[in-house]
């Protein structure tokens, strides 16, 4: 009996938990960790498949609220044993301001901080934006703040389910690891094909019936870099007037001419990751979400 009463006794709260990432997350721990007591999920727009939840043996607690409001966040982190934070803002087209991507991506985590939490066997872990996919657990420094951590990663994109995995995998780790852990950044990866972008894309959109026209650009280089710079200034020109926000830009450009490739075995040796979901099953759940998502908006 003591054994099942230790087993029920952590209190989860994922920030952003209705986003693409963080719903997997949810589902995930919900699935695969055993100590789940209370399973918080914030989120500034709550979906409703949260109702569906709320009928197994973990308390799953829906707050709405926003992660720039210090208030909101302090209130939800209260008490909490483990902070997985998803919630950011990615916008690579300029549809947002840069102040407000600072305020949710930078001040937004600042907020989300161990201070408020459970004093007993507290973690944090902090997921880095989309474009540099890997995970931050801070380790504790003095006063309950958490030491910063940074790094970058682009190249493989590993399969969303094993991106959660990851995250849940770190969190129960880090409290029997945290000497070795805290502080360290993890990229998220598994055994996807190295690709080109477009290449990579067209696992999933080819069995979907599109195609690429050609392997070349249409339009030289140097004319692309200036219609891209062009853009960028059209952008600030036109932004007191209306929203402007072209697909191509240096960022778009950059990212579809680069190469870019990690290969680590970090997370395998620090906390013992293995990719749970394999390359074929990831494509097909995949190409099947593709093809559900062109029949619903047919």
């Amino acid at each position: 009996m003591a054994d099942s009463a230790q087993a029920q006794k952590l209190v989860y709260l994922v920030t952003g938990g209705c986003g693409f990432l963080g719903e997997h997350v949810v589902r995930m721990l919900l699935q695969q960790e055993p100590q789940l007591r209370e399973l918080r999920i914030f989120d500034l727009h709550l979906g409703p498949w949260l109702e569906e939840l709320k009928t197994g043996p973990v308390q799953v607690t829906a707050i709405q609220g926003d992660v720039t409001q210090a208030h909101e966040v302090a209130a939800a982190v209260a008490g909490a044993h483990v902070v997985i934070h998803t919630a950011g803002l990615v916008d690579v087209f300029g549809k947002t301001s840069p102040e407000t991507i600072h305020e949710v991506n930078v001040q937004g985590p600042r907020g989300v901080a161990p201070r408020d939490m459970c004093p007993a066997s507290h973690r944090y872990l902090r997921r880095r934006p989309p474009d540099h996919e890997g995970l931050l657990p801070p380790g504790p420094a003095p006063g309950g703040s958490a030491l910063p951590g940074h790094s970058s990663l682009c190249g493989a994109r590993p399969g969303l389910r094993n991106v959660a995995w990851m995250h849940v995998l770190v969190a129960r780790e880090l409290e029997h690891r945290a000497a070795l852990m805290g502080g360290q950044v993890y990229f998220c990866y598994d055994n996807s094909p190295y690709k080109s972008y477009e290449d990579f894309n067209m696992e999933f959109l080819g069995p979907c019936g599109l195609r690429l026209v050609g392997t070349r650009p249409l339009l030289p280089y140097w004319l692309l870099v200036f219609l891209a710079a062009l853009n960028v200034l059209l952008q600030w020109l036109l932004r007191p007037l209306l929203l402007y926000a072209p697909l191509l830009n240096p960022y778009t450009l950059a990212m579809a001419n680069t190469t870019f490739t990690v290969s680590t075995d970090k997370a395998r040796r620090h906390f013992g990751y293995e990719p749970p979901f394999s390359w074929e099953e990831s494509r097909t759940r995949t190409i099947r979400w593709v093809q559900a998502m062109e029949g619903s908006a047919q």
